[in-house]
């Protein structure tokens, strides 16, 4: 069941999977960090996810994230990174013992390094949050059970010059689509939370040195 993953044996085995990328990714900067925020809302797990302000210089704006940003010189290591962002973006603050880890990275479009970093901030209610208006025009859930749905998961197929180049994973009928790196940040969670569940179609390796 998938609440098993959520107790705290399950914890234990996410945080134990989850140790050689934590350990490689406190030795090592990254160029931007996301937190991937598991919480309850009314007692149904869910993930956490920002829709960014369209007000935002850049080609995301708009986009459906995780909250998150580039590393600041000052910050420790991503999961400093990781919680400074979700505190300035969302006024959630999150205690570094809530943190199971530390995913494996992926790679933005110019191949800096994003490390995605797993996190329980246990019951949430969304109306606590406090959003910076340059940075986030929305804040919604997605519960796990709705990801797991077979009907709410699809695909899309990248072409580059004419050809088939790579086939990226999106998450259908929430409030937004989520797609690009978020959907493949969700498609790890997903399958470290419920391996037995999930059945992830294959995502092409340049997003993952794993």
């Amino acid at each position: 069941m998938l609440l098993d993953s959520l107790s705290a044996e399950g914890e234990r085995r996410c945080r134990q999977l989850l140790t050689e990328t934590t350990a490689r990714f406190r030795a090592r900067p990254a160029a931007a960090a996301v937190l991937v925020p598991l919480c309850f809302v009314r007692g149904v797990p869910a993930l956490l996810y920002t829709l960014r302000s369209s007000r935002l210089a850049g080609r995301h704006k708009g986009d459906v994230s995780f909250p998150g940003g580039k590393r600041d010189p000052a910050d420790q290591d991503v999961v400093h990174t990781a919680l400074r962002e979700t505190q300035e973006e969302l006024g959630l603050a999150v205690p570094k013992e809530h943190v199971w880890g530390v995913m494996r990275p992926v790679y933005d479009q110019t191949k800096a390094t994003v490390a995605p970093v797993l996190a329980s901030v246990g019951q949430l209610d969304l109306q606590s949050l406090r959003p910076n208006p340059d940075e986030v025009e929305e804040v919604f859930v997605l519960p796990l059970a709705h990801l797991l749905q077979t009907q709410n998961q699809g695909y899309t197929h990248f072409c580059q010059h004419g050809h088939f180049s790579y086939t990226l994973p999106v998450f259908l009928h929430g409030p937004h689509r989520v797609w690009g790196l978020t959907a493949v940040i969700t498609e790890f969670t997903l399958q470290l939370l419920a391996p037995d569940t999930y059945r992830p179609y294959l995502v092409r390796s340049w997003l993952s040195s794993d």
